[in-house]
């Protein structure tokens, strides 16, 4: 059962809850539970049995596989206002959670006991519409990695990367290992075409960040 403040953060973090059944708000107050998760922690382990799914209201978790070679790619992240659907897939299936969700900056989150998981598709619209649009958002997340992964070059994967990462500023921190594990590479594949992108004056680098230098011609390399 959560508190009267923080079913307040609930209806700010959470806009699909603000309309429902005042039937379903009174439920909600009484199954979830309100956690705050720190940076670097496994909320989700393959293999784990899943009872409850969090609903983030702050934070990001980053969802990913992990090979045997030790070789990681990312399937997708969530953050405020969002779920998790393999957890939601794992609760409706019975099966365990297949890949690994970690936090990656400090998380709050209200989760769902899977028992009112279940009940409220049966019982509830708005949750039923909230799950499948999240089914619907993700399936497409996976659906364009798959399309990335299968067809696209690697330096193309990786210029889309750090175009993207440097929207809004063009010095990014992340490290070689850490772009490896996003894309699904090695470390070595993304350091030698790091370097040939800093030969042919498209970054600079430094220990542990990347400043991209000429977004133009970077960008032109996702149409080769």
């Amino acid at each position: 059962m959560i508190k009267p403040e923080e079913f307040e953060l609930a209806l700010r973090g959470l806009p699909w809850l603000r309309n429902v059944p005042e039937g379903m708000k009174q439920e909600f107050q009484q199954a979830a539970f309100f956690m705050r998760i720190p940076e670097g922690k496994d909320v989700f382990i393959e293999g784990d049995h899943v009872e409850a799914i969090a609903l983030l209201v702050s934070g990001v978790v980053r969802v990913y596989k992990s090979g045997e070679s030790g070789r990681e790619i990312t399937l997708y992240r969530f953050g405020n206002g969002e779920s998790c659907i393999l957890t939601a897939n794992a609760i409706l299936s019975g099966k365990d959670f297949p890949a690994i969700a970690t936090v990656e900056k400090n998380a709050e989150a209200f989760m769902i006991p899977a028992d009112a998981f279940r009940e409220w598709i049966h019982k509830w619209t708005p949750w039923r519409e909230f799950v499948f649009e999240l089914l619907s958002q993700r399936l497409s997340t996976v659906m364009a990695l798959i399309d990335q992964v299968a067809f696209r070059r690697m330096d193309v994967r990786l210029a889309k990367l750090l175009l993207e990462r440097s929207k809004k500023t063009s010095s990014i921190k992340v490290t070689h290992q850490e772009i490896a594990a996003e894309l699904g590479s090695s470390r070595e594949v993304i350091s030698r075409l790091l370097e040939d992108f800093a030969e042919e004056g498209l970054i600079l680098m430094a220990r542990g960040e990347i400043e991209v230098v000429d977004r133009d011609r970077l960008t032109a390399r996702l149409e080769d």
